[in-house]
């Protein structure tokens, strides 16, 4: 079996390659990535058609490569997505965040949303359900941390802003693949329980795909 895998930052492949290591070692991965997407958007300032016609040609290229699944690491790019899943259905397309989202509004209403990357915090809020209250939250200066190599930095600045929310907020979300590592320290520091992409992602393709 092979799943494709589409990023947009390069931090992004190795936390979801370990979550299928550690959970679900059996299909070959295939890993996209195109770097130039996340400067574009956050060039343009917002999506735009030429984009969803470039995820449609990587998708194409992938399911021409015998990909059965396709996951999208790249969290700002929802529409884009929700075209390339209408082109290919019933083949499981995944938003990078759907799984995690439905895991935690399972449970909890009131969530705080943490991102490094501010055109997130514009596309994500829509895929929560309505009833959720959700409190965004940018940790300023740690995706440009994480892009010069200093990531006890860029984990310093998103556990710095995870102390900002309130009580209102009972369970945090992490938006993007590239922070999923820094949730145990979340937790710590806040108290809160803290939700991530790449677990719930696989758990999801893996029974999508008859294998969980």
């Amino acid at each position: 079996m092979r799943i494709a895998l589409i990023h947009a930052l390069r931090h992004s492949p190795p936390p979801i390659e370990k979550a299928f290591r550690d959970m679900w070692p059996e299909p070959t991965l295939m890993n996209l990535l195109d770097m130039s997407l996340s400067a574009d958007l956050a060039a343009e300032g917002k999506l735009t058609p030429r984009m969803t016609e470039r995820f449609l040609t990587l998708s194409r290229y992938a399911v021409g490569t015998g990909a059965e699944a396709i996951l999208f690491t790249c969290s700002a790019f929802g529409p884009c997505i929700e075209a390339v899943a209408a082109e290919f259905a019933p083949m499981p397309v995944l938003k990078p965040n759907e799984a995690m989202i439905e895991e935690a509004t399972a449970t909890y209403s009131r969530i705080g949303l943490l991102s490094t990357f501010p055109a997130t915090l514009a596309s994500m809020p829509p895929e929560f359900p309505a009833h959720v209250q959700l409190t965004p939250m940018l940790a300023e200066g740690a995706l440009a941390a994480l892009d010069a190599g200093d990531v006890a930095e860029h984990d310093r600045l998103l556990v710095e802003a995870a102390r900002r929310f309130g009580p209102e907020v009972e369970a945090i979300a992490l938006a993007q693949f590239s922070i999923a590592h820094t949730a145990d320290a979340i937790e710590a520091a806040t108290g809160k329980p803290v939700f991530t992409t790449p677990g719930s992602a696989v758990r999801k393709l893996k029974k999508l795909l008859g294998a969980g």
